[in-house]
């Protein structure tokens, strides 16, 4: 299974979700650190990433390969995290047929609404051990 995270700016909270996914599966996973900028990948890299890549193209041409995408819910709207995220980016994202785990996480004047309002740490906890969890589940029913 190969999940790509997508981040940008520092790169913390890709950072924080792969760390999470490599402690809770280790090498079941591919994962691919997906950066807007440099930065932003080396320090997923850093967290136990498999690959990593930077920049509009790669991320454009990397999502449609990739079985689920995750992270910030601002990487489906165009010049969020302060312009990093591409039209282009935003688009292939909501594009790829691959399952998209977001994360109501983004600096943008946007609200989610029904989205509870917790701290990074138990939002990853809720991702990878429910939402992936149960993908992951299913994948090995369907083998």
């Amino acid at each position: 299974m190969k999940i790509a995270v997508i981040d940008g700016q520092g790169g913390g909270i890709g950072s924080v979700i792969i760390k999470k996914i490599k402690e809770t599966y280790d090498e079941k996973v591919e994962v691919w650190a997906l950066g807007t900028n440099a930065i932003a990948t080396s320090q997923m890299l850093k967290s136990g990433a498999n690959r990593g890549a930077t920049g509009a193209a790669a991320i454009c041409y990397s999502v449609s390969k990739a079985d689920i995408i995750i992270g910030p819910i601002s990487i489906l709207i165009s010049h969020a995290m302060m312009g990093e995220v591409t039209p282009e980016i935003a688009v292939a994202v909501g594009s790829s047929s691959a399952t998209k785990l977001l994360l109501p996480l983004t600096q943008e004047p946007i609200a989610i609404v029904g989205a509870v309002k917790e701290p990074l740490p138990h939002l990853v906890d809720k991702l990878v051990n429910e939402y992936l969890g149960n993908l992951m589940a299913t994948t090995q029913e369907e083998k």
